[in-house]
């Protein structure tokens, strides 16, 4: 089963997510596709994402997560001994957030909400220290915007990394590596 977890203030509407859901569909493998719209709050985003998956064998499930869904499928990757793809992951959303502090609002939705310090408190209570590098493949792109392709290749070395020159936090590289995702997600045809 592969499970897209999307950035801040996104949604499964998200481009990736929907290039992935149909991926999936076209290969006939739409059953083993989820992409869970994940609540503001962290405690209710990871309740919300264990449902998407009870009742699976977690050495079935493969995580992947773009932005804040990189930093959550890190933890949860980490706890259920999941494997993960992460795409330009945030590594201290409880740090880089925190300027975000105030009303928000989901770029796909539009439902407003209150950024606060305990979403802080709670990505804090999140954040994994040590990681199994073989859990993982990194894709980044030097051009991100808004998270430094250093901090996340710091963190997660020695894990499958794919950089690339330029791009932004999108990963504007994505189509490239579906079939890289689905090698490593052990998703055959």
């Amino acid at each position: 089963m592969l499970v897209y977890l999307h950035g801040f203030n996104s949604s499964p509407a998200s481009h990736k997510a929907q290039v992935m859901k149909k991926t999936m569909e076209d290969r006939g493998q739409g059953h083993l596709y989820a992409c869970p719209a994940l609540p503001d709050t962290p405690r209710d985003a990871i309740r919300t994402i264990e449902s998407a998956i009870a009742g699976r064998d977690p050495g079935a499930v493969t995580f992947l997560g773009s932005s804040l869904g990189g930093f959550y499928a890190t933890y949860l990757a980490e706890k259920l001994g999941c494997r993960a793809v992460l795409i330009n992951p945030a590594i201290a959303p409880h740090i880089g957030l925190e300027t975000y502090l105030g009303t928000q609002k989901n770029l796909h939705t539009g439902e407003p909400y209150e950024l606060r310090h305990g979403h802080l408190e709670g990505w804090r209570t999140l954040v994994v220290e040590r990681i199994d590098p073989e859990k993982y493949l990194l894709l980044l792109e030097t051009g991100d915007e808004v998270l430094d392709w250093r901090d996340a290749a710091r963190k997660y070395e020695g894990a499958r990394t794919v950089l690339r020159d330029g791009g932004d936090h999108s990963l504007q590289s994505f189509p490239e590596h579906i079939g890289r995702i689905l090698a490593f997600a052990r998703i055959g045809t």
